[in-house]
């Protein structure tokens, strides 16, 4: 098996990764996707790493280090999704454990994630296989503007 894990950093990298993020991210289209990509790298210190088997991308994440109060020095995960067709074949565990050891040797000294309220499986692959504890509820209020 000849797996990698890759930071995207042109444009045309990081649209080979919009089919399988769109499976995650439904409401982007490919001009969104790569103009929110590429803002969130220049001004938020995002990244965005592809787990590649064959040369072919299978899982994909986003996330950027951050500094709170509450977590400290940390990285939190915005997006990790496996392409459909692929899960079940441990990609995700293998991209968001590089996520783990990338923090690590950053010096950050946690990693946190929020997963939508109705993804189950996700929360189970998060808690049971990753060792994540579900430590608080996320709120989002929409603002007119």
């Amino acid at each position: 098996m000849n797996v990698n894990v890759c930071e995207l950093q042109s444009q045309e990298e990081i649209l080979e990764a919009f089919p399988v993020m769109k499976q995650l991210r439904t409401h982007l289209d490919e001009m969104t996707y790569l103009d929110l990509v590429m803002e969130a790298k220049e001004k938020d210190m995002f990244r965005l790493f592809a787990l590649y088997d064959q040369e072919e991308i299978v899982a994909v994440t986003g996330c950027k280090p951050m500094i709170t109060l509450y977590y400290g020095r940390f990285v939190w995960v915005c997006d990790l999704v496996t392409d459909r067709s692929k899960r079940s074949n441990g990609y995700g565990e293998q991209l968001l454990t590089y996520v783990h050891k990338w923090a690590s040797k950053n010096g950050y000294e946690t990693v946190a994630l929020s997963s939508g309220i109705d993804r189950i499986d996700a929360h189970r692959f998060y808690e049971e296989k990753m060792e994540y504890d579900k430590v608080s509820y996320v709120f989002k209020k929409t603002l007119d503007i």
